[in-house]
C-alpha cells in the first residue's frame, strides 16, 4: 500500500525548472508574458504546496544568465513579474518559510536588489521549509565562483590547494548548509538540466514531465514524488 504523499515528501530537497511557459501562451495565440504570468502564479501555489507537505527546501529555476538573450520585452515582463513577487513575498513570513536567492543579483534594479536582501534578513531566523529563488543564475557560473574564492584563500595563504575538498567547494556555493537536492523536476518534455544547479545534482535524479509549466498542478508534483520514491539510489555503489 502507497504511503501518505505527506509521508513521501517530508524532508525532501526538491529542484524545479519551470519551462514551457512560451509555448503555453503560442499554443494558446497568447503573448509569451502571457504564459510567465501564469507560471508565475503556478510558482505561488507549488510553493505553497510544498510547504504543506513538509518538503525541507525547494529551489525555483526563474531567471538563467542565458535567459538575458531573449527578446527584451520579454526579459522586461519577468522582470516586472519578478519585482511583483518580491512584493508579495513578504506574504512568506507567516508561512515560516526561509527565502534564499541563488544567482548573481549585482545586474538587477537596486530596488529589487533591496527587497532581495531584506526579504532573506526577514526570513533568516524561519524554522520552515527553505524556498530557494535562482535569479541570474548558472550552474558554471556559481562553479566559478566558489573556485575563485577559495582561491582567493590560497593567494591569501589562508589555504593550502591541496587542502581543498568537496565539502569546502559545497561551503561557497549559494547553497552553503542546504542538502543537495534529491530530485531535479523539469517539466514540458525536455531532457536536460539547462545549466541548473550542475554541483549540487551531482546524484540527484531527474524527473521529466511532459506538462508545461503553466499547466502543472499539486497532482503532477504528487507524481513526481512517487515517482522518485520509486527509484533505486546507489550513489555509485551496488
Amino acid at each position: 500500500m502507497e504511503q501518505p504523499i505527506q509521508e513521501l515528501a517530508k524532508g525532501l530537497s526538491i529542484g524545479i525548472i519551470m519551462d514551457g511557459n512560451g509555448r503555453w501562451a503560442k499554443r494558446r495565440g497568447m503573448p509569451r508574458t502571457a504564459g510567465h504570468k501564469k507560471g508565475a502564479e503556478v510558482f505561488q501555489d507549488i510553493t505553497r504546496y510544498c510547504n504543506q507537505l513538509g518538503v525541507e527546501s525547494v529551489t525555483f529555476y526563474a531567471f538563467s544568465t542565458e535567459n538575458w538573450r531573449r527578446p527584451q520585452d520579454e526579459v522586461g515582463a519577468i522582470m516586472k513579474l519578478f519585482g511583483e513577487y518580491l512584493v508579495k513575498a513578504f506574504d512568506y513570513q507567516k508561512e515560516n518559510n526561509r527565502v534564499v536567492f541563488l544567482g548573481d543579483r549585482s545586474v538587477l534594479e537596486p530596488k529589487h536588489q533591496k527587497l532581495m536582501n531584506e526579504i532573506e534578513e526577514k526570513t533568516a531566523a524561519n524554522t520552515g521549509m527553505t524556498l530557494n529563488i535562482a535569479v541570474n543564475y548558472g550552474g558554471r557560473p556559481e562553479i566559478v565562483r566558489a573556485a575563485r574564492q577559495l582561491a582567493q584563500l590560497v593567494k591569501e595563504g589562508k589555504l593550502e590547494p591541496q587542502d581543498i575538498t568537496e565539502e569546502m567547494m559545497s561551503d561557497h556555493m549559494y547553497t552553503r548548509g542546504q542538502k543537495d537536492p534529491d530530485f531535479i523536476l523539469r517539466p514540458s518534455g525536455e531532457k536536460r538540466l539547462s545549466n541548473f544547479m550542475l554541483w549540487q545534482a551531482a546524484y540527484s535524479e531527474l524527473v521529466e514531465m511532459d506538462v508545461l509549466w503553466p499547466d502543472f498542478t499539486r497532482a503532477d508534483l504528487d507524481a513526481a514524488i512517487l515517482e522518485f520514491c520509486h527509484r533505486s539510489r546507489r550513489f555509485g555503489g551496488v
